[in-house]
């Protein structure tokens, strides 16, 4: 029960007016990049959003480790056949021990604290230029390796990124939708 729609076209459920749903609809996955490295600055901006983004009670487990340079990309190589040759990545991850516990059944928001910072700097991204996508799809013991990773320290997803190539597009799905009322109910859900 897919349906293709174009976010901003007929079937619009973005306001045109709104830049940020916009930009969420434009953005897509990229994995064809030009052989530039990405300047410090921008590279700091999108840290930044990272930063800005919201974490249950504040506790901000988030750690971030920026993957560029050739050593750093040698290393990634090694983790994940995913790295789809872009210059530059970024790991996400959360420490266990800082990440805020819900006291009924003792889940923790560490791998939700990640997640939303990862979407705030793939939108950030987004915003400058910078593809991304979000690779989830690597070697948890390699990634420990390579890259020193403390015990307490959980990694939840890669943005592989830099500057989309000039034949970059997104995949034929990125246009399907769900009916919106296949993924949404108000109140509870019915009784079956």
């Amino acid at each position: 029960m897919y349906c293709e729609i174009n976010i901003l076209g007929e079937h619009n459920m973005a306001d045109e007016n709104s830049d940020f749903l916009k930009l969420a609809a434009e953005r897509y996955s990229v994995r064809r990049f030009i052989d530039k490295d990405i300047d410090q600055n921008t590279i700091d901006k999108i840290l930044k959003a990272g930063y800005l983004a919201p974490t249950a009670c504040n506790r901000q487990p988030q750690r971030i480790i920026v993957i560029n340079g050739s050593e750093g990309r040698e290393r990634l190589r090694k983790c994940t056949e995913c790295h789809f040759n872009a210059p530059a990545a970024m790991l996400v991850c959360y420490s266990r021990e800082e990440s805020w516990k819900r006291c009924y059944d003792g889940k923790t928001s560490g791998e939700i604290d990640a997640s939303i910072v990862a979407t705030h700097m793939m939108l950030e991204a987004a915003s400058l230029g910078v593809g991304t996508t979000w690779i989830m799809h690597f070697i948890p013991e390699a990634v420990r390796c390579e890259f020193s990773i403390p015990d307490d320290i959980e990694p939840v997803a890669l943005l592989i990124m830099g500057y989309p190539a000039l034949d970059a597009k997104p995949s034929p799905l990125h246009s399907e939708f769900r009916q919106l009322d296949e993924l949404v109910v108000y109140n509870k859900f019915q009784d079956k």
